[in-house]
């Protein structure tokens, strides 16, 4: 009998154990309802809640995205509308795609994906950047607190008693309810925060080191007062909550000091911090995660404070922070974060704001979040020494409450600290804060701004009139003088870095330096003082000869956190990044004064990066080279088609294009065909298969490539006339200077279309829709220019500079018939050169490309040179 029981017990066992999937009550194809909710099989139900989450909040961030709001605020009005407020008044819909007994299902999962978000959350605050600017950011982040708190705490009087017998509360005390209320009121969201400085470019300025320091604060603290709050309600006495304020305490200590060493410890051994964590370096991370989070929720605080806890001792060397977050961030932020936030919609019910209180209450509430916090950052930062528009700036973005603001919320909704109502008005307060964030921000702070304030603190311009404040000695007014009158020598270049054509954009750039000079023996620093040193004056002569290359590295600023985690860490990355590095050793070879930064910018805002730096650093030139991947994006090439498409390339020709309309310094695009050489596929690489079947003993001979020894250059000049084609023949001219380089200027006129020389034309067989010029100025000024560049040329370029002047029927056909027969005739040189001024337009065309139209017919007809577009500055 006994026996009996017992199998019988497992078969009932075995049964409900098997999935009800496999039965065919609940299939469709037998009249089975996929959104009824069945205990046993809980996942149809649930891929219903979340693609339908997932759609509407996509749908929402869309226009939002355009009001640069962050993503949570189009997921907590996707909850709002999918809740009892909007489209739960509908009957039934409810009760049937959110029942009550899935939400526990749905909450799971959201919560486990909170615990990430608090993980990565506390890997994106970096401990480093509130201690470099500790004064300034405890100042503030004190007075952010500290107004919000007690002001908060004053209101927290009025709701405790209006709503204290609401429905689903439980009796707690009154010290903390204010408590929870003046965090509330006081807590910034860091996270959105570092995504709203990065979007508005504000890291790098005073107002966004202010702030990121003083949130970093301010998010620690706020996140510990809660600790402490949820202490106090789950706590049963005060001995109690004692107890648990002493084993959180104890449980950081240990995580800090114990745990921390030890992770870096095995970090060092499996070399993750250099070359990005592995997978069993994933596993253990996520086990220290999983395992603190479990330990702070079973102690009485909730499991997201161990999470913060496992990202805050998370080092940021190398970063591995960045590449931890890479790992994780992506599933997170598309599933798991908006299924929590929209259950935080769900939870709002705007039909209960239904009297004067409450929206008197929710006004109340909103002004106080939002001035208090506004009012003392500002007052803060006024007494650091901020000027008082950067100082309202402050206060403006230290108002936002973002995500964090509303997982406070939904936790004093868990613990029942608040009702539905107070919940419902502290989600709208939340909203509306993080709102106006951006938009105020943008009209407190805008880039003019900027950089008006910047210049002013330099000492570079008198802040009334904006005019420039001339002194002697001074090298800024020099540079700003240098570029008004639009100098004929290229002293100042900024160049835009890409990894795609690093070696050839180098070899173009180390045409403006020269050779090192002769090397001299060296003298040990004992016997310095029997030297005879250089002479002062020779040294700044040697100074100003050099030509200053400031190059910028530009990374697609994307949506995910890594990407505004990189542009917190910034510095660390220009210091190491590969490219830069080898641009700086080109100075050393080439005798330039080099320097260069990382930008970590969105892709539309590239074009006026770089144009915006070339301005703040006084730059005679914009050097942009063309695109080999055939795209913005630098991936390295896996087909030949990439190459030939290159220049068809709608999305580069667009920031080109936007570069020369915007920029105000002289700007060249330089467009490779394989300058200083192209590297091919090793010759070991082609016989590595051959060796491999080949006897023992087989040698393979020559495989090794010599460098190349003829290093010289032609540059083949056409000259249509206009201000773009002067500056391209100064460009030339000052090429030309280099002892490897060698320089052809033809002056293409074409002859005046009366009756005779169309006659002439047709005679000749050019019709009339052929390719032909109308230069923009005066036919004479470029005469007179040609004649004046060519008379005031120096002796020690006459024998490697030839003018001589073309009249034609059809200058460009001429032109590309010159350059066939002038460049790509030594195969075995350094490269050559063809140098366009891109103003030249064609009579018989529309309006022309980014490049101008001469450049596109020379690019079409594949002349065998890399081709130089110029574009003079505009006055």
């Amino acid at each position: 009998m006994a026996t009996a029981t017992s199998i019988v017990v497992v078969s009932t066992s075995i049964t409900s154990a098997t999935p009800s999937s496999t039965q065919n009550s609940d299939s469709i194809l037998s009249g089975g309802n996929p959104t009824s909710y069945t205990p046993s099989n809980p996942i149809i139900l649930f891929l219903i809640q979340a693609s339908l989450i997932l759609i509407v909040c996509r749908a929402l961030h869309f226009p939002l995205g355009y009001l640069r709001q962050p993503r949570v605020v189009g997921e907590v009005l996707g909850g709002i509308l999918l809740g009892p407020s909007v489209i739960g008044r509908i009957p039934g819909f409810t009760n049937t795609i959110f029942p009550a007994a899935s939400i526990p299902v749905l909450n799971n999962v959201a919560n486990l994906g909170l615990i990430l978000f608090l993980f990565i959350i506390g890997l994106e605050v970096d401990l480093r950047v509130f201690f470099s600017n500790w004064k300034m950011a405890l100042s503030v982040a004190g007075a952010g607190m500290t107004l919000p708190f007690a002001l908060g705490c004053a209101i927290a009087h009025g709701l405790y008693y209006q709503f204290l017998n609401e429905e689903g509360l439980i009796p707690i005390g009154y010290g903390t309810f204010l408590l929870f209320v003046g965090l509330a009121m006081s807590i910034t969201a860091f996270p959105v925060l570092c995504r709203i400085l990065t979007e508005l470019k504000l890291m790098s300025t005073p107002v966004g080191i202010t702030t990121l320091a003083a949130g970093v604060g301010d998010d620690v603290v706020g996140w510990i007062l809660l600790a402490l709050c949820v202490a106090l309600v789950n706590a049963a006495n005060g001995i109690t909550a004692l107890y648990i304020v002493l084993a959180t305490i104890g449980f950081g200590l240990f995580m800090f000091f114990a745990i921390r060493p030890a992770f870096i410890w095995i970090l060092r051994r499996t070399h993750s911090l250099q070359d990005g964590p592995t997978q069993g370096v994933m596993v253990l991370t996520i086990l220290l995660c999983l395992g603190s989070s479990f330990f702070t929720g079973a102690i009485g605080i909730h499991s997201i404070f161990g999470a913060f806890l496992t990202g805050l001792i998370m080092p940021h060397e190398g970063g591995f922070a960045i590449k931890v977050t890479e790992k994780i961030e992506d599933l997170m932020c598309a599933l798991f974060l908006p299924l929590y936030f929209t259950l935080s919609g769900l939870s709002t019910n705007l039909g209960l704001l239904d009297n004067g209180i409450t929206w008197g209450y929710l006004i109340a509430v909103t002004i106080v979040a939002f001035s208090s916090k506004f009012i003392g950052c500002a007052i803060a930062a006024r007494l650091n020494g901020l000027v008082w528009r950067e100082s309202f700036s402050i206060g403006s973005l230290m108002s936002c409450k973002g995500l964090v603001e509303l997982i406070v919320l939904n936790i004093g909704l868990q613990a029942k600290i608040l009702s539905i109502r107070v919940f419902t008005m502290f989600v709208v307060m939340a909203l509306i804060t993080t709102f106006a964030t951006s938009p105020l921000t943008s009209a407190l702070y805008p880039p003019w701004y900027q950089r008006k304030i910047q210049a002013w603190k330099r000492g570079e311009i008198d802040w009334e009139s904006g005019a420039p404040i001339r002194s002697e000695n001074s090298s800024i007014d020099d540079k700003m003088h240098r570029q008004k009158r639009g100098p004929s020598e290229i002293r100042s270049l900024l160049i835009y870095l890409r990894l795609d054509n690093m070696p050839n954009t180098l070899a173009f750039v180390s045409l403006f330096g020269g050779k090192p000079s002769e090397s001299t023996a060296k003298i040990h620093p004992q016997h310095e003082d029997k030297a005879t040193l250089p002479e002062s004056a020779q040294l700044q002569e040697k100074k100003r000869s050099i030509i200053q290359v400031h190059g910028v590295r530009i990374v697609q600023l994307t949506s995910r956190t890594t990407s505004v985690m990189t542009v917190s860490e910034v510095g660390e990355l220009s210091a190491f990044d590969p490219v830069l590095n080898a641009f700086r050793v080109l100075g050393q070879l080439y005798n330039l004064a080099v320097s260069g930064e990382v930008a970590v910018v969105p892709e539309d805002s590239y074009a006026e990066t770089l144009t915006t730096r070339a301005s703040e650093e006084y730059s005679d030139l914009l050097l942009l080279p063309w695109t080999e991947t055939g795209s913005l994006s630098e991936s390295p090439m896996v087909s030949k088609n990439t190459m030939e498409y290159k220049l068809r390339s709608d999305a580069y020709s667009s920031f080109v294009a936007e570069a020369l309309n915007t920029s105000k310094c002289t700007t060249a695009v330089f467009i490779n065909k394989a300058f200083s050489g192209s590297l091919e596929q090793s010759p070991l690489a082609l016989t590595r298969r051959i060796i491999a079947k080949s006897e023992r003993g087989t040698q393979v001979d020559d495989i090794t490539e010599l460098p190349t020894v003829d290093r010289s250059h032609h540059i083949f000049m056409p000259f249509f006339g206009g201000t773009d084609g002067q500056a391209a023949v100064h460009l030339a001219l000052q090429l030309a200077e280099n002892p490897e380089v060698t320089l052809t200027i033809v002056h293409y006129q074409i002859r005046v279309e009366d009756s005779a020389s169309e006659d002439a034309i047709i005679a000749k067989g050019i019709a009339k829709e052929k390719i032909r010029i109308r230069t923009s100025g005066d036919r004479s000024d470029g005469e007179d220019f040609f004649v004046t560049m060519q008379h005031n040329l120096s002796k020690a370029l006459r024998s490697r500079v030839t003018f001589r002047t073309s009249i034609s029927y059809d200058p460009v056909q001429d032109a590309i018939a010159d350059a066939q027969t002038e460049v790509g005739q030594n195969p075995g040189n350094g490269g050559d050169l063809i140098m366009l001024g891109r103003s030249a337009e064609l009579a018989e065309s529309q309006a022309s490309s980014c490049l101008g139209l001469v450049a596109d017919v020379m690019l079409e007809r594949d002349v065998k040179a890399s081709i130089v577009v110029v574009q003079a500055r505009k006055e």
